[in-house]
């Protein structure tokens, strides 16, 4: 196991365009991280630098304390998984996972002993003698795995390798691969564009958006207490709702006007007044998950003074099996809220529906950084 720091890097390529700026993460040995991010926000380039395989322009990145930009991807002793699993088509199972054994001259009886470890982990034993292109998916990953497993290296680095694969194997193989971190206790850093396998898998997430880490966290930390809009609206399906609203006083606190077109309202917030008096009178955008806006039926305790009765009109509901989701005009942006499907909602009707406003957040609506 290792520790990884990445101390203020930077990346910027031969024709001037920055990649990465000023990247800062620390995990401890042991540790899950998911950096996670759209397409060209910089996370695979700094799996990359992390692997050897691309070069820092400026900044340290160490592992179990020793800096190693100038070290060759041989000489970290990492493992990397693909998401294109990289497998040598005309080499059975076993030879894949001990191609790498073979390279370093391990010992065949090692090798052997090696091989029966890892494909006993994985549960891939009766596949041992077939090749790649008679296997599916979901196990061509797991060879994958098992070739880096083979390694026993100081830290794995996952490059979207669950991708290729369909929602059902995309399910499966992210409980194998909890399982196998729960087992091994080998520092992971996996790079991602799904946030629920960022949330599912992470011990640590860090958020990226072109090229900078907008929040740095443990999973639940990340998804109650977003930094900015961009984070509040990436992590969580379906994402955050944002309501745009004047913030107003009510009463010795604070409100937000609320107009669903079947009612107008002042919706009561829990944040100190004095926290964010400058913004009385101005727009501001308040920050609501889904789960929040329930029905009587999914609302834990009707007791509750934060839950607050807003009277919406349905524009379209979508059923889930567990819960339904129902889609309303709140101060003209269309919001999603979660309710019991006992509930029966119907479109083009109008319903109570109760907000808690416990775990909101506040943002800018220029800079839209967290408020409260």
């Amino acid at each position: 196991m290792a520790s990884l720091s990445i101390r203020d890097v930077y990346k910027t390529y031969a024709n001037g365009v920055p990649v990465l700026k000023g990247v800062n993460i620390d995990i401890d040995d042991g540790q899950f991280l998911i950096l996670v991010g759209g397409s060209g926000c910089g996370k695979s380039t700094l799996l990359n630098m992390i692997a050897g395989l691309e070069t820092v322009t400026k900044g340290d990145i160490m592992i179990d304390g020793k800096t190693v930009n100038n070290l060759s991807p041989k000489d970290r002793d990492i493992a990397m998984v693909f998401q294109s699993y990289a497998l040598y088509p005309s080499m059975t199972v076993r030879e894949n996972i001990s191609f790498g054994l073979n390279i370093r001259k391990v010992p065949k009886d090692e090798q052997k002993a090696i091989v029966t470890r890892v494909s006993d982990t994985l549960q891939i034993q009766h596949l041992l003698d077939r090749k790649p292109g008679q296997l599916s998916g979901g196990q061509r990953q797991r060879v994958a795995m098992g070739r880096a497993l083979a390694r026993d290296p100081v830290m794995f680095l996952f490059d979207e390798p669950l991708s290729n694969l369909d929602a059902k194997l995309r399910i499966e193989m992210r409980s194998e691969i909890k399982l196998l971190h729960q087992r091994l206790g080998t520092t992971i850093v996996y790079v991602t564009h799904d946030q629920i396998e960022a949330m599912t898998l992470g011990d640590r997430i860090a958020v990226m958006k072109d090229g900078v880490v907008q929040q740095f966290g443990a999973p639940q930390d990340i998804y109650d207490s977003p930094a900015n809009l961009f984070v509040a609206g990436f992590i969580g399906a379906p994402p955050m709702n944002f309501i745009d609203g004047k913030l107003v006083e009510a009463g010795s606190g604070i409100g937000l006007e609320i107009d669903t077109g079947v009612s107008r309202t002042v919706l009561n917030l829990p944040f100190d007044a004095a926290a964010v008096r400058s913004k009385i009178g101005q727009n501001v955008i308040l920050g609501l998950r889904p789960e929040r806006i329930t029905d009587a039926r999914g609302a834990h305790n009707l007791e509750d003074a934060r839950l607050q009765p807003i009277d919406v009109k349905i524009d379209v509901i979508e059923p889930t099996g567990p819960d339904t989701l129902v889609f309303a005009q709140v101060n003209g942006k269309r919001v999603v809220s979660r309710v019991h499907p006992a509930s029966n909602p119907q479109p083009l009707t109008n319903m109570t529906l109760l907000f808690d406003v416990s775990k909101a957040v506040l943002f800018d609506s220029k800079t839209e950084e967290r408020l409260a």
